[in-house]
């Protein structure tokens, strides 16, 4: 027997006094873990258990590697033009002006300096929904201006890439940011000031073919899919099938291009650690 029935039907709730779970309070993860949200940002938005690196953006990096999360942002003003007056399903202005309404970002990267674990860092983190990441001139711009200010000011440098490449819509002047910002690191590394490459999922294209390889330490995040062509492609190039878990940060890792994995949640401990040893 039931412990409760309900005696008078006909009973109806009003539509505004029904209570509603609000948006996002739940986190799903691919495996079918359902975790709240709260507990996902306490955890680095890491999924408990399953160790899965939920896709972030600039906010939450700065959240994770800033103390206090106090930071200064720079060059915070710079949006794209449209050299080329390209024009797709929509003129290119209309899809800055919506990308940057849907997110709140002005384009793909933002670039800060703070502190992390009390040590002077300069931070530029890619924002992949923001027109999937993509590299255009204000992204190069962006990250160039960062690296010319740990130049004249002496800081170690930490570029987190999440990228589907080059943007299409601005084509040559995109492909021109893999050579600019190649060698503001270049004086970087004159300078003898520290550079970390931080590869999250995922980094293809023209960012990896520049910024992204170029660090005095190539480190990645646990699964995140790093390479230059997509496994589509280069399955329909080659016509023959890839190797389990081709492009893997793991996979990279065992053949050479990274130096290591790092676990979001221990990445501010790891980045100091290697700070140290390269100051």
């Amino acid at each position: 027997m039931t412990w409760f029935k309900r005696k008078d039907k006909g009973i109806l709730t009003p539509t505004e006094a029904k209570k509603e779970v609000p948006d996002g309070l739940w986190f799903k993860s691919p495996g079918g873990k359902i975790v709240h949200t709260r507990e996902l940002k306490d955890n680095c938005y890491v999924v408990p258990d399953e160790n899965y690196h939920v896709r972030i953006g600039s906010k939450e990096y700065f959240e994770i590697l800033f103390d206090d999360n106090k930071f200064t942002e720079l060059d915070a003003d710079l949006t794209s033009a449209d050299p080329l007056h390209f024009v797709d399903s929509k003129p290119y202005p209309q899809r800055i002006v919506a990308s940057q309404k849907k997110t709140g970002l002005k384009d793909a990267v933002r670039s800060a300096v703070g502190k992390s674990n009390g040590r002077d860092l300069v931070v530029s983190c890619m924002d992949f929904s923001y027109i999937g990441g993509s590299m255009g001139s204000v992204v190069g711009e962006k990250i160039a201006r960062a690296i010319d200010y740990s130049l004249k000011h002496k800081i170690p440098f930490l570029m987190i890439s999440r990228s589907g490449g080059a943007r299409m819509m601005e084509a040559g002047f995109s492909l021109m940011q893999m050579a600019k910002t190649s060698a503001k690191l270049a004086l970087l590394n004159e300078a003898g000031i520290p550079y970390i490459s931080l590869l999250t999922d995922p980094t293809t294209g023209g960012v990896t073919a520049s910024f992204a390889m170029l660090g005095d330490f190539n480190i990645a995040e646990p699964g995140a899919l790093i390479g230059f062509a997509g496994p589509r492609v280069i399955r329909e190039t080659i016509g023959k099938d890839l190797p389990k878990g081709f492009q893997s940060a793991e996979f990279v890792l065992e053949h050479g291009f990274l130096d290591f994995i790092v676990d979001r949640r221990n990445l501010k401990s790891k980045i100091t650690l290697l700070l140290g040893m390269l100051s």
